[in-house]
């Protein structure tokens, strides 16, 4: 059982590797949509390049979206709206009546017999104007020529102008009223009617909507059927207009019916092998290639993250509305993984993601050709980020690029530019404006997974920042020293392709452990006093030794970045404090190597070499006096070729013809230094 756990415990690694594969390809497949696949391509306006097709069920032609559409605005445009009768509002406005009619027709200016006539005369012009019922507002009266009334829970078909508005009653008024030889009158019943009448009739809209709903569930959403049997298509005839219809339906008939209750573990088999065998196909690059990447489980479980995220947005999006397929930036995965490892795992990493989302998306090839150009057209684009303006002008390409992929493949199968849906470039726009969301997602991704971007590492290699400052206080020398180192290392590792920006930062930060005793190191002795002089060898090689130690726990007190701390845990490697060990051989004591040796590890990438021989260099050569070129040469040849003896660069990436090349750097940049020329045969 021991064995066992001890087994399990080394190659701990290796099974979260094997857990984080087989998690990523179980969630990729039950993001996929519940459906088989048709094992026909086709497109509009190519030619159908297989066999003559015979449908093998029977099976209905499906309506088309725009048709069924077509078909719902043509039975809107007839549709007829209801509008409520309000009953209790008519009753207020004959007690309104009763109470105002003896103000306006007073009793001692009429006889009883005029009185008797103008009441009756008043209800029944009442009667009139709320026959139909009046709207508060004729703007919310029916566009359509007619409307149906619903009074007392019945409904009556009227003209749209039968219905009259508050603003009507006026002219009304005047025609009953000379109906009735009263004209006379009109004033006071003007008066009358002016301060009683009340709109009683409002436009139903929940009514009108669920008849209108109820029509729609009517419409049926096939046209025709197509028979077992029957030829669909033949071999070379164009895939357009009707055909293309019975195909799509036989498409989605032959999905459904294949994601039967039989078939759902053979088809989620199918999906399962086909994922597993692209995300298989990412780990043996990543293996091969990337061996860096690959053992560190926190960058594999980042990218695998970063896949997952994608099809699940796109998933999502197309279970939702297919049409908007388009608007995931999917473009942010390469540009991201560029940004954080290198473009040829980005490139490999956006590929292998595309092919899996093909699956999903309708238009699969035209959604892959896209998509891949896409992401080719980031990789070559997108540079320098930290810079903001080259995310927008690689963003405004990416969306320039997609626009004219999707005109060519609209040309391509339409012919025409008539029916052109403008509103995908808009998707296309909007698509561009979602990829600049990159910046802060870099930024959460830094904080989430500990990685280092090019921004981060131009904010860190601001020398104003606080604790380059508080190193230029304490330690000025080591920090004249730092900057030396910077510009060394960072022209050496453009000069052979590494990442200078990391080169750099590494080098501003590789000695800050020498603050907490800056008059120990000789960059920062401002006299002839050297406080190693009361100290026994072993314990000035202990102070030394310790500078690694405490620099990278100020580092980490100061949040630094675990990339930028192996500069500090690395810069030394396992070399000797050379100057100690030396003075406690001649003292003729006890020498034991371990308490001179500095703790490593050694290099493990070409940036941290460069900064061991970088710094090396430049510290060394504070003790040449009237240096030539050829002391200069000879003095860093002897420098790197120590370190390579002492198998310093066993674990890193850097080859022999990049050592030289990293020589040939430092050799120009010291004689740049101590402006040396040439020394010229005689």
């Amino acid at each position: 059982m021991g064995k066992y756990l001890d087994t399990v415990y080394k190659k701990q690694s290796l099974i979260y590797k094997y857990f984080l594969y087989f998690l990523t390809v179980g969630c990729i497949v039950f993001f996929f949509p519940r459906g088989g696949k048709f094992k026909y391509e086709f497109q509009k306006g190519k030619p159908w390049q297989y066999e003559n097709l015979y449908a093998p069920f029977d099976f209905t032609i499906k309506k088309s979206e725009d048709e069924i559409q077509l078909e719902k605005q043509e039975i809107e445009s007839r549709h007829i709206d209801y509008y409520i009768y309000d009953t209790l509002v008519v009753d207020q406005v004959h007690t309104l009546f009763d109470q105002q009619f003896n103000a306006v027709f007073p009793q001692e200016r009429y006889s009883v017999s005029q009185l008797k006539r103008l009441e009756e005369s008043g209800r029944e012009i009442l009667e009139e104007f709320y026959r139909y019922g009046l709207l508060e507002n004729t703007q919310n009266r029916s566009q359509k020529a007619k409307l149906y009334l619903v009074k007392n829970n019945e409904a009556m078909l009227l003209e749209s102008d039968e219905l009259l508005g508050v603003v009507d009653a006026g002219d009304k008024l005047s025609v009953l009223l000379d109906a009735q030889s009263l004209t006379r009158y009109q004033n006071q019943f003007r008066q009358l009617f002016f301060d009683i009448l009340r709109p009683n009739v409002r436009y139903d809209d929940e009514l009108s909507k669920k008849a209108l709903d109820d029509v729609f569930s009517e419409i049926s959403m096939t046209r025709g059927s197509v028979d077992e049997g029957k030829l669909i298509i033949a071999k070379g005839e164009v895939v357009e207009a009707e055909n293309l219809k019975i195909l799509n339906s036989l498409k989605a008939e032959y999905e459904s019916e294949l994601w039967a209750e039989n078939n759902f573990l053979f088809i989620l088999a199918g999906y399962t092998i086909l994922v597993a065998l692209v995300l298989m196909m990412l780990m043996l690059f990543l293996k091969k290639y990337r061996q860096e990447v690959f053992r560190n489980n926190v960058k594999v479980t980042f990218i695998f993250f970063n896949i997952l995220l994608m099809v699940f947005i796109t998933t999502l999006v197309v279970k939702y509305n297919e049409a908007y397929v388009f608007v995931v930036p999917l473009c942010i995965l390469p540009l991201i993984l560029k940004t954080f490892f290198d473009a040829r795992l980005g490139l490999f990493v956006h590929v292998l993601t595309v092919l899996i989302l093909g699956f999903v998306v309708p238009n699969s090839f035209e959604y892959i050709f896209l998509q891949i150009i896409a992401g080719i057209v980031t990789i070559l684009t997108v540079s320098e980020l930290y810079k903001r303006a080259n995310l927008f002008i690689s963003v405004g390409q990416i969306t320039l690029i997609y626009m004219l992929g999707y005109f060519a493949f609209y040309v391509i199968q339409e012919g025409t530019l008539d029916q052109i849906n403008l509103y995908t470039f808009g998707f296309f726009l909007l698509n561009g404006m979602i990829t600049l969301f990159a910046q802060p997602l870099i930024y959460m991704y830094e904080k989430i997974f500990g990685l280092i971007s090019d921004v981060s590492l131009l904010e860190l290699s601001d020398t104003n920042s606080r604790l380059l400052k508080e190193l230029a206080n304490k330690a000025p020398g080591t920090f004249h020293h730092s900057l030396q180192v910077a510009n060394l290392a960072e022209a050496a590792a453009n000069e052979i392709g590494a990442n200078a920006m990391l080169v750099r930062v590494g080098a501003l930060y590789h000695d800050i452990g020498k603050m907490n005793k800056p008059a120990y190191f000789t960059e920062n002795q401002v006299t002839n006093i050297n406080p190693h002089d009361d100290l026994e060898p072993v314990e000035s090689a202990r102070i030394i030794i310790d500078h690694v130690i405490e620099g990278i726990e100020i580092a980490r007190q100061n949040r630094l970045p675990d990339r930028v701390i192996d500069f500090i845990r690395t810069h030394h490697g396992t070399t000797f404090v050379y100057y100690f060990y030396k003075k406690q051989q001649d003292s003729g004591e006890e020498v034991k190597e371990s308490d001179f040796r500095y703790p490593g590890p050694i290099p493990f990438s070409k940036e941290t070499a460069i900064l061991m021989m970088s710094d090396a260099v430049e510290a060394a050569s504070k003790s040449l006096n009237n240096p030539t070129y050829s002391i200069l040469d000879e003095f860093v040849e002897k420098i790197v070729s120590g370190q390579m003896n002492g198998q310093q660069f066993l674990n890193a990436n850097i080859t022999f013809k990049e050592i030289q090349s990293v020589k040939k750097v430092l050799k120009q940049k010291l004689t740049n230094i101590y402006h040396l020329r040439v020394e010229y045969p005689e």
